[in-house]
C-alpha cells in the first residue's frame, strides 16, 4: 500500500502542480487512499521531494530528478544525466552505472520519459538494466544518453 501510494504521489507531482500537503492529501483521499497529513509528510520525506517555484509564482512539489534538459528531440532530467557514470548496451539491454544510491532515482526519471521502445527498467543501488524492444533501440538509447551526459 505504501509503495502504491508513493508511486501515485510521484505520478501526481509529475503531471500536476501540487502546492501543499493538504492538497495532495485531498487528491489521494479522493482516489481512495487512506491517508493523513502526517502520512503524506513522511512520504514526502521518504521520496526526498522538494518545492520549486513555478513560472506563475506559486510553488509545487518536485522530485530531484524532474529538472528537464532538452537536447534535440530528447527530454532528460539534469539529475539523471549528472548521476550516470557509464552506459553500455548488449542486444536488447542497456546497462547504466550510477553513483551509489542513485540508480532508483535515475530509473524513475528514465521511466517518466515514456520511451516507446523501453519495456522496463530494473534498478539496484548503482546499476540499472533497461530492457528494450530490440538491439537497435538499445543502441539508440545508449547513444542518446551518452550524448546527453556530454552536454550536462
Amino acid at each position: 500500500m505504501k509503495s502504491d501510494r508513493q508511486t501515485r504521489i510521484l505520478e501526481l507531482i509529475s503531471t500536476q502542480d501540487i502546492e501543499t500537503q493538504e492538497a495532495l492529501t485531498q487528491i489521494l483521499k479522493n482516489e481512495g487512499f487512506k491517508v493523513t497529513q502526517a502520512t503524506i509528510s513522511r512520504d514526502l520525506r521518504d521520496l526526498k521531494l522538494s518545492k520549486e517555484l513555478t513560472p506563475t509564482g506559486t510553488y509545487r512539489y518536485v522530485a530531484a530528478a524532474q529538472r528537464p534538459v532538452r537536447t534535440g528531440n530528447v527530454k532528460i532530467h539534469n539529475a539523471m544525466a549528472d548521476s550516470i557514470l557509464s552506459v553500455a548496451y548488449s542486444m536488447n539491454n542497456v546497462v547504466l552505472k550510477t553513483y551509489p544510491g542513485l540508480a532508483g532515482a535515475v530509473a524513475t526519471s528514465l521511466d517518466s520519459l515514456h520511451i516507446e521502445t523501453v519495456l522496463g527498467c530494473v534498478a539496484g543501488d548503482d546499476t540499472i538494466i533497461v530492457i528494450t524492444e530490440s538491439t537497435e533501440a538499445s543502441a539508440d538509447i545508449a547513444a542518446k544518453i551518452k550524448e546527453l551526459m556530454k552536454s550536462v
